[in-house]
């Protein structure tokens, strides 16, 4: 898949994933060659093969990136109704996941804009406690450049596309 003419259905994908689980997972790989996956939920998608993601709580990712920046991220569009039409018809609509593959940048203090684009996302759960221990004070973020979309294939109820 082109990432400049399929980056709409990346999105798309990636929304229904974030709804349906809260959160993405990236991979990385450390210094020893061990891989790490780490669930982030603050990945926001941007400009076509462009990303930022919250780096506030990401030891082994941040150290992981520091020795080797490839990474790969995972949105499973995790929703039961979408399963059990997927089962039901014996074909999935879309994709039931997404994986991008690119390389992560430096750190740097997030744009007034990208705390706003993250303070949306997360407005429903910002009366909870959690919200306030957690969320309420993210500052730094990561850039990451998408080289590659792969669908996810699982058997013959995948299309091809």
């Amino acid at each position: 898949m082109k990432i400049e003419t399929h980056w709409a259905d990346v999105k798309r994908i990636f929304k229904k994933s974030f709804i349906s689980s809260f959160h993405y997972s990236i991979a990385t790989v450390d210094i020893n060659g061990k891989p790490h996956i780490t669930p982030i939920g603050s990945l926001i998608l941007g400009k076509p093969g462009h990303a930022i993601y919250f780096e506030e709580f990401t030891n082994h990712l941040k150290n992981n990136i520091k020795e080797n920046p490839s990474i790969s991220v995972l949105a499973v569009n995790s929703g039961k109704l979408f399963w059990l039409k997927s089962l039901i018809l014996g074909q999935f609509s879309e994709p039931p996941a997404i994986r991008l593959n690119g390389v992560a940048g430096k750190a740097r203090e997030a744009s007034s804009h990208e705390i706003k684009l993250w303070q949306k996302r997360i407005k429903f759960v910002s009366f909870t406690k959690g919200y306030k221990i957690m969320w309420s004070n993210m500052k730094t973020v990561r850039e990451i450049k998408f080289t590659e979309i792969e669908q996810v294939h699982i058997g013959s109820m995948t299309k091809r596309n």
